[in-house]
């Protein structure tokens, strides 16, 4: 009954909302705000819920419509998000906060809805199909044509399926980076790579919202400052009151903003626009309505893609959260679709051969939209969704994911005729790197490191004029090393000892 009526609140909250933002003006401040407490299958959290109306009482101050959902199980959260999608529209300015588990699988984040199961390792499965992929959160607003989108995740807490006793589904806590993103998008993690948040900075703290939350909601409201502004300042703010109890969380965002946007500006539309809106009604008992189910073209896990690139050329890996019989694909809107074939292995969902979820381009392939369908368990036809290949940021976006797995391997020492650090690892993926920095024997990098520019054509290979090793003093103990990536987020300062 409690989960009926929750499915049901947030249903009438969403059509509600969407009744309040119309009729449609151009570019309108629309926000959904979503908290998730009470987790049945994994632990449950004290403040995500606290997080989210906090927040939804801060962007009524700034002149949003607001939905503020709680507590969403997987139904309500697509039926939520769905409201969402249909209130933005072309020119909005859309921001979008979580505050719950959230769980990285192989570099993709998942927000995991309340009823989401527990899972040991090798179920990762599970959560991928319970769960909503952040990524296509962005991909919706961008396909909605929202001039501006704001994402905000106070998610990078600990892994929610460590158990006693079991091995838990890969993962050590915090999210992955979001690199790449779309221009217009904007994104704030409440925590850096592999770092996790605090709720609380004691036993003894009684504020009722997260840390980094408090900090963020404050500073929004600080008059005259863009959105960089916010984030740098709730990252130093975050960071300097976590190390109070000898903790590190520095929170992250990651810009892709053409022009600089305020959200409290001083200027009287601004102003005008920051007036709060009316409080949304309250939900007492209520007759069953029916919930319309959604189509699969609104599916918030529709398939994405992952791009590779090898000395052939391309790999392109689908990723598709339904049981599929076959997938085919073609490029552009017209021609007819090829067959991605089988696996020699069985889908232990369908009991039949595994469709190959990859194909391959060719090195040279230009930008285009790679138009990709399904045959789902009953036998329907799925599709076709468009799915975008720009090979340039797809290149940045592989190399990029790469580095940050390798990180252990960006130098290497060697001793001939002297001592050498190498960086070739560097070299070879130097096509998402904007600038690299080294300190020798210092935590402080404070050299710049030239690297030869980037070819996309052969983009691994390293030119056969440039040198790259250092030679550096016998006595040399360390060498630091900081990346500035393309996207202009820096990685964290990675020390290597002889």
């Amino acid at each position: 009954m409690k989960s009926w009526l929750s499915r049901l609140s947030a249903t009438l909250l969403a059509v509600a909302f969407v009744a309040s933002a119309a009729p449609a003006q151009a570019e309108k401040r629309v926000a959904l705000v979503i908290g998730n407490n009470d987790y049945r299958n994994v632990p449950k959290l004290q403040k995500a819920v606290n997080d989210a109306r906090t927040m939804g009482d801060t962007l009524k101050q700034l002149g949003f419509n607001v939905m503020v959902a709680e507590n969403l199980n997987r139904q309500a959260f697509s039926e939520t998000l769905l409201a969402f999608d249909r209130a933005v529209e072309p020119g909005d300015t859309a921001f979008f906060f979580y505050a719950g588990h959230g769980f990285e699988i192989a570099g993709q984040n998942f927000l995991l809805p309340t009823d989401v199961p527990a899972a040991t390792e090798g179920q990762e499965e599970l959560v991928r199909d319970a769960s909503v992929l952040a990524d296509r959160i962005i991909e919706r607003l961008q396909n909605k044509k929202a001039r501006t989108s704001i994402l905000v995740f106070d998610a990078c807490r600990n892994n929610p399926f460590e158990r006693a006793g079991t091995r838990a589904v890969a993962g050590g806590g915090g999210l992955a980076p979001m690199m790449q993103l779309p221009e217009g998008v904007f994104s704030v993690f409440s925590a850096g790579p592999r770092q996790t948040a605090l709720d609380r900075l004691s036993n003894d703290d009684a504020n009722p919202n997260s840390v980094f939350t408090r900090t963020f909601a404050k500073e929004l409201l600080q008059p005259g400052e863009n959105l960089v502004q916010v984030a740098q300042r709730t990252r130093r703010l975050v960071s300097e009151m976590a190390e109070t109890v000898k903790h590190k969380q520095i929170p992250v965002y990651f810009d892709q903003m053409v022009d600089d946007v305020f959200l409290n500006g001083n200027a009287k539309a601004q102003a005008e626009a920051a007036k709060p809106s009316a409080p949304p009604q309250q939900v007492a008992a209520l007759p069953p309505v029916s919930v319309p189910k959604l189509p699969k073209e609104d599916s918030i896990n529709a398939p994405i893609a992952s791009f590779s690139r090898h000395n052939g050329g391309w790999t392109v890996v689908f990723s598709i959260a339904d049981p599929t019989l076959g997938i085919s694909w073609r490029i552009g809107d017209s021609g007819d679709f090829r067959e991605t074939g089988f696996m020699d292995t069985l889908d232990p969902r369908t009991r039949k051969r595994m469709p190959n979820p990859s194909i391959e381009l060719p090195a040279d392939a230009p930008a285009a939209t790679i138009e990709l369908r399904y045959v789902d368990t009953q036998g329907e036809m799925q599709g076709p969704f468009p799915i975008k290949f720009d090979p340039d940021a797809a290149l940045i976006r592989d190399q990029r994911k790469i580095l940050d797995m390798t990180a252990t391997s960006w130098l290497s020492f060697r001793e001939f005729n002297g001592l050498l650090v190498y960086y070739t690892h560097l070299m070879s993926y130097r096509c998402a790197i904007r600038e690299v920095r080294i300190g020798i024997d210092s935590a402080v990098p404070d050299k710049v490191l030239k690297m030869p520019s980037c070819n996309s054509r052969d983009p691994s290979a390293i030119p056969s004029d440039a040198q790259p090793y250092l030679k550096l003093a016998p006595q040399t103990k360390s060498v630091s090393v900081e990346l500035t990536y393309r996207d202009g987020s820096v990685s964290e300062i990675k020390t290597f000892r002889r």
